[in-house]
């Protein structure tokens, strides 16, 4: 399913949608460290991390999107790297768990 399907299919808001990429799996963790070296490639990553850092690490990882949860906005210059890096980044009020719930139920 790509990013934009899941975007319509969960009704979340698209901040930045750079590559309409194919998400693969769902990764949920706000420790940057973990995420660089556990998140599979290809898949959408929900965090509450919305800073310029979270883009680095979703470069550096390779997810297909970075699903900001809980409301969290992304940082000015965190949006502005994200569409130099064509870096996806959507947003849900939702928490967490029921935001990953979701798309995990549509992979």
């Amino acid at each position: 399913m790509t990013v934009s399907q899941l975007c319509r299919a969960c009704g979340f808001e698209t901040a930045n949608l750079a590559q309409d990429r194919e998400a693969t799996g769902v990764y949920c963790c706000d420790l940057l460290s973990l995420v660089m070296g556990r998140a599979p490639a290809g898949s959408a990553w929900f965090t509450v991390m919305g800073n310029l850092n979270a883009v680095a690490v979703a470069s550096l990882a390779d997810v297909a999107c970075i699903v900001l949860c809980e409301g969290v906005p992304m940082d000015a210059p965190g949006l502005q790297k994200a569409r130099e890096q064509g870096i996806n980044v959507l947003r849900t009020p939702l928490p967490v768990f029921e935001a990953a719930s979701q798309v995990k139920a549509l992979l």
